[in-house]
């Protein structure tokens, strides 16, 4: 099929190289010249896995093109994929100009029949909102007579895993009370359905509802989880135990309730601020999800009140060093990232940080640019020369493995706040460090290691 994506961001590029590489001809559209100069010699602005190899092998094949035309776009595509950004407004609510700009631009090149599939995450009543402008659009243009179908198609994308993600979803969601569009979306994404049919129909709101809602579903696990992390420290209880003791119920599961120092990332915080405010706009108040945000906002000063507690006369002068500055592994994604609270607070109180990340170091130069209270480093282990503690933000695979007895040789202080609990806290005291997991026991330095 003949498909057409608007918006070359993180969802709108996965998506076009994972339906390019089952066969599909896809043209991508963007208005950034450089960045579509970038992508047509496979140079993706993301640092995704898997994603440069996938953009390489179909440009070769003749199956992807990038494009900075409009027209040529929606010429070219019988289905044309909706992916641009959807910013959060100051209220929360996310911001849909660049939704329906795509959606008046689309209308003014079409000389034929044209389907629009909404791939950006968008509130509830978009779909009917995009059908409606596309409809005035047109009439305003003299062109009645075409006509435009809008499907709801939310994605499901995990940071660090989005081409497997793509590639083999788990399900299709589908918004549309249209047969003619359910076909072919059905058409679409049959070669990903070969060994069962992950395709869910359903009208479009009820779509555009459920990637709030299983996102708020998923922030659910994790603040819960870091509250019960939170009464554990006071009780003398080890939440690694009880995560693995409720893990072990099949009703409850493993996944999204490891303990941490908070959610960030492009998705969560924004879907669920955007949720809350579609549930204020409707006259329904959403107290679970409210207590949701409010605990991930507390628990995002979690490292740094760790690092006030041991150092009661204050942290200026402390050198801190930081292991991880991405939100989460396998990206250099900092958005709403841990580490920029810890850092913005560190320095608000006269500390300096040395930091390191696998991808993430020129991101965090773009954000904060050089300052003298800011050391990235070339390595993880340059980051403790000379600082006074070191906390870890992100679960890099690159962190895993650590002789503590050095590290207890290098850092002044000895002190080691883990954002991730990834390190047993005996073998960490028996090295003779201060080690401060989430939800875990204090255990003192072995005397014998001092």
């Amino acid at each position: 099929m003949d498909v057409s994506v608007f918006g070359t961001g993180y969802v709108g590029l996965v998506q076009a190289a994972a339906l390019a590489d089952v066969g599909h001809r896809v043209l991508c559209v963007d208005i950034d010249e450089k960045k579509i100069q970038q992508l047509q010699k496979a140079v993706p602005p993301i640092q995704e896995p898997g994603l440069s190899a996938l953009i390489d092998d179909n440009l070769r094949e003749g199956r992807l093109s990038f494009s900075t035309q409009p027209g040529d776009a929606v010429t070219h595509g019988q289905l044309i994929f909706i992916a641009v950004g959807t910013p959060p407004d100051d209220d929360g609510s996310a911001d849909l100009r660049h939704v329906l700009g795509v959606t008046r631009e689309i209308v003014r090149h079409m000389e034929a029949d044209r389907i629009l599939v909404i791939k950006s995450t968008v509130p509830v009543g978009t779909a009917t909102r995009v059908l409606d402008v596309a409809r005035e659009a047109l009439a305003e243009l003299g062109k009645e007579h075409l006509k435009v179908r809008v499907v709801s198609n939310p994605e499901f994308l995990k940071e660090g895993s989005a081409v497997n993600d793509c590639t083999r979803p788990d399900r299709i969601i589908v918004g549309s009370d249209d047969e003619v569009a359910r076909s072919q979306l059905a058409e679409l994404y049959a070669p990903f359905c070969r060994n069962r049919d992950k395709l869910i129909f359903m009208d479009n709101r009820s779509a555009e509802l459920t990637k709030y809602a299983a996102n708020a579903m998923l922030a659910t696990r994790i603040s819960l989880i870091n509250e019960l992390a939170n009464l554990a420290e006071q009780v003398g209880a080890d939440i690694e135990s009880v995560r693995k003791g409720i893990g072990s119920d099949p009703r409850i599961g493993y996944h999204f309730i490891y303990p941490g120092c908070g959610f960030g990332g492009s998705c969560f915080p924004k879907d669920l601020r955007a949720l809350l405010h579609t549930g204020h706009v409707n006259g329904f108040q959403m107290r679970l999800l409210r207590t949701v945000h409010e605990v991930n906002e507390e628990q995002r000063q979690v490292l740094f009140r760790k690092l006030q507690k041991h150092y009661p006369d204050g942290l200026k002068g402390k050198s801190i060093a930081v292991w991880g500055l991405a939100f989460k592994p396998n990206t250099d994604d900092m958005r709403e990232a841990p580490s920029r609270y810890l850092m913005e607070a560190l320095w608000h109180e006269g500390a300096t940080v040395r930091a390191f990340d696998p991808e993430a170091m020129s991101e965090c130069r773009r954000l904060y640019g050089y300052r003298d209270d800011l050391v990235l480093c070339a390595t993880r282990d340059d980051t403790v020369q000379d600082a006074d503690a070191l906390v870890i933000c992100t679960e890099w695979k690159a962190f895993r493995v650590v002789d503590f007895e050095h590290l207890a040789s290098k850092l002044r202080d000895r002190l080691v706040i883990d954002g991730r609990n990834l390190y047993n806290p005996d073998q960490m005291a028996a090295a003779g460090l201060h080690y401060r997991g989430i939800g875990l026991p204090s255990v003192a330095p072995l005397a014998s290691a001092s």
